[in-house]
C-alpha cells in the first residue's frame, strides 16, 4: 500500500458491521459461513455446537463458550470481498452479554440482525436490537434455519414491524414453505435461485438461477405461491436511504447451516452498508476521515492466548492513516503512547499489523493504561464521547476463600473491571476486601468466577445482594441516601457513586417525594416494573 493513499479511499472500501441475535438463532454458524464465503476459512466451516474432536467455531475462542456453545465475547473478523474490505465484529448472543453488545456496536458502521424462522424476536432481546436503533445503526436482516419448521414469511416480517417498528423490504422471498426450503426469489431481477445443500454444509452451496417460466413448470405449487405472497408485499421496495436512516431493514432469507442465502446476504453487506463516515468528537464536530491519525477503544479482552498472561485493547480507527510504530497521544492522560504491538485479530489468531485506515480494528497488545473509551490521536487533538455503562440488574458481593491469593483476588477484580466483564463497585466501608459485582445479567457471574478462578487462580465465594436497581447520584445526596434501610452507596472505578436499591417502590417513592436528591438513570434501564 502506498504510503500516499487518502484515508478517505481507503475508509470508501471498508465495511465494518456487527451482527446481533437473540441466542440459539445461528449467530455464530452465520458467521463461519460469511468467512467461508469471504475465503478466509482454509478448512471445513466450524458448527458451534461441534462433535468428538471437530474444531470450534472460529469466533468463540474461550473456554467456556466452546462449552456452552454461545458467544459471550465479541470477536473482530476481517477478510476481503471483491473489491471490498469486511470488518466483521461478531457479538454476544446471550442477553446478558449486552452490555460487551453495545461497546461493540460503537465501533460499526451498520449490523445484520440473525432470526429464528420459528421465533421471528423474542421479548428478552428486544432491548438489544433497541441499542442498534439507539446509535443511528441501518440494520439488515437474514432470517436464518428456513430449511426448518417455522413461521411463514407474512408471519415474520409482521413480527419484526410490530416488535421493532422497522418495516421490511424483503430482497430475496424463500420458494417452499419453511422445512421444504427449495430456494429464493431474487426481487430484483424476478429469477429463482436454487439451492443444493453440500455435504455438511462445509463448502459453498451450490446455486442455480432460473427463469421464472421453467421455475414454474419445475417448482409447482410452492412457485405460485410465492408468487402470490410476493402481489401482498410488492409495495414494500428498498429504498436505501430509508435504509440508512435505520427506518427500513432489508431482508433475506436462508439457512447458515446448509449455506443456502449466505452469499446473497455478503453481496447485500457490500452493496447497501455504508462505508466509515466522519465521527463526531465530544464537542460535535465532525472528523474528517483526511485528518491525523485517530481512534477509539471499544473493548479490553485479557488472557486470549492462555500460553501468555495477555491484555488486547480493541480500537476503531476513525481517521487518518495508521502505522505500526507510530507515538499516538493518549487523550485522558495527555502522554505519549507507543504503538509497536499492533495486530490484526482473527478470531483467537493474531498477527503484527503494519498499517490500518478508518473503518478498520487495531488490537494493541499489553496496552495496560488503555481503557474502554479512550481515544488515541496524531497531531490535531480530538476527544470522541465515552461508552456508557449498562444499568445493572444483579449485584453480588465477591470474597476470595483463600487469602493467601489476596493479591491475585485483586488483580483479577481490576482486570475484570477494566474489561467490563462486570462492574466493580466498592463500598467505602469495606474497599477492595468485598467488592461489589454488577451486572446486566446473572451469566456475567459465572464468566467472572471462571476466569477469576482459572486465569488468576483465585478461589471465589459470590453472594447475590438484594439490591435491584442502580442509579446514579452526587456527594450531596449520598449520605441522605446511605441512612435509609435498604439504600446504600457504592463508588464505580471512574469515581461515579451509584445508589443501589432492595426495592424498586422505595426508589420510586424517593424520585416522587425527594426530588432535589439527584437519582440519574443509567443506560438502558428500562421500565422499573416490567
Amino acid at each position: 500500500m502506498s504510503s500516499s493513499t487518502q484515508p478517505s479511499a481507503e475508509a470508501a472500501r471498508r465495511r465494518t458491521f456487527a451482527i446481533i441475535s437473540h441466542p440459539d438463532a445461528g449467530k455464530t454458524t452465520l458467521t463461519e459461513k460469511l468467512l467461508l464465503y469471504g475465503g478466509a476459512l482454509g478448512r471445513e466451516a466450524g458448527n458451534v455446537k461441534a462433535k468428538g474432536d471437530r474444531r470450534s467455531a472460529t469466533s468463540d475462542w474461550m473456554e467456556l463458550e466452546q462449552q456452552r456453545g454461545i458467544s459471550i465475547t465479541s470477536t473482530v473478523l476481517q477478510f476481503p470481498y471483491r473489491d471490498c474490505v469486511v470488518n466483521l465484529l461478531d457479538t454476544p448472543g446471550h442477553r446478558d452479554f449486552s452490555e460487551d453488545t453495545y461497546r461493540v456496536l460503537t465501533a460499526c458502521d451498520a449490523a445484520v440482525m440473525v432470526l429464528d424462522a420459528a421465533k421471528g424476536i423474542e421479548a428478552q432481546t428486544q432491548k438489544l436490537f433497541e441499542v442498534c436503533r439507539d446509535r443511528g445503526l441501518p440494520i439488515l436482516t437474514y432470517v436464518n434455519k428456513w430449511d426448518r419448521p417455522g413461521l411463514s414469511p407474512l408471519e415474520v416480517i409482521d413480527d419484526i414491524e410490530a416488535k421493532l417498528s422497522l418495516i421490511c423490504t424483503p430482497v430475496t422471498w424463500p420458494v417452499g414453505i419453511a422445512g421444504d426450503f427449495r430456494g429464493v426469489v431474487d426481487r430484483n431481477t424476478g429469477k429463482f435461485i436454487r439451492f443444493t445443500r453440500t455435504a455438511g454444509g462445509s463448502t459453498e452451496a451450490l446455486e442455480e438461477v432460473v427463469e421464472p417460466e421453467r421455475a414454474a413448470a419445475e417448482e409447482g405449487l410452492a412457485w405460485s405461491e410465492s408468487l402470490d405472497e410476493l402481489e401482498l408485499i410488492s409495495g414494500a421496495t428498498h429504498d436505501r436511504e430509508m435504509f440508512l436512516e435505520g427506518e427500513t431493514t432489508p431482508m433475506f432469507f436462508g439457512s447458515a447451516l446448509t449455506n443456502f442465502g449466505v452469499r446473497l446476504l455478503l453481496d447485500a453487506v457490500i452493496d447497501e452498508v455504508p462505508s466509515p463516515s466522519a465521527r463526531v468528537d465530544v464537542d460535535g464536530k465532525a472528523r474528517d476521515l483526511d485528518s491525523p491519525f485517530s481512534g477509539f477503544v471499544f473493548k479490553v479482552q485479557a488472557n486470549m492466548d492462555k500460553a501468555h498472561r495477555d491484555r488486547l485493547a480493541f480500537l476503531r480507527v476513525c481517521s487518518g492513516r495508521f502505522e505500526r510504530g507510530m507515538v499516538v497521544t493518549h487523550a485522558r492522560t495527555g502522554k505519549p503512547f507507543a504503538t509497536k504491538f499492533a495486530h490484526s485479530v482473527f478470531g483467537q489468531d493474531r498477527e503484527t499489523l503494519e498499517e490500518a485506515f478508518p473503518g478498520d480494528v487495531v488490537g494493541f497488545v499489553n496496552a495496560t493504561d488503555l481503557r474502554v473509551g479512550d481515544t488515541l490521536w496524531v497531531d490535531t487533538p480530538v476527544k470522541f464521547p465515552d461508552i456508557p455503562s449498562f444499568a445493572p440488574e444483579f449485584f453480588a458481593i465477591a470474597r476470595t476463600t483463600d487469602i493467601g491469593r489476596s493479591k491475585q483476588f485483586r488483580s483479577g477484580i481490576e482486570q475484570l473491571d477494566e474489561e467490563g466483564v462486570v462492574q466493580i463497585l466498592r463500598d467505602m466501608d469495606f474497599g477492595d476486601q468485598a467488592p461489589v459485582m454488577a451486572a446486566v445479567g446473572a451469566l456475567q457471574f459465572e464468566v467472572a468466577k471462571h476466569r477469576l478462578e482459572n486465569e488468576f487462580g483465585a478461589p471465589v465465594e459470590l453472594t447475590m445482594t438484594g439490591y435491584k436497581v442502580a442509579r446514579r447520584t452526587d456527594a450531596e445526596s449520598a449520605p441522605a441516601l446511605r441512612a435509609m434501610q435498604g439504600v446504600d452507596v457504592l463508588i464505580r472505578r471512574d469515581g461515579t457513586l451509584l445508589a443501589v436499591f432492595e426495592s424498586v417502590y422505595w426508589l420510586e417513592r424517593l424520585i416522587n417525594e425527594q426530588p432535589e436528591l439527584t437519582l440519574d438513570k443509567l443506560v438502558a434501564e428500562g421500565e422499573l416494573r416490567q
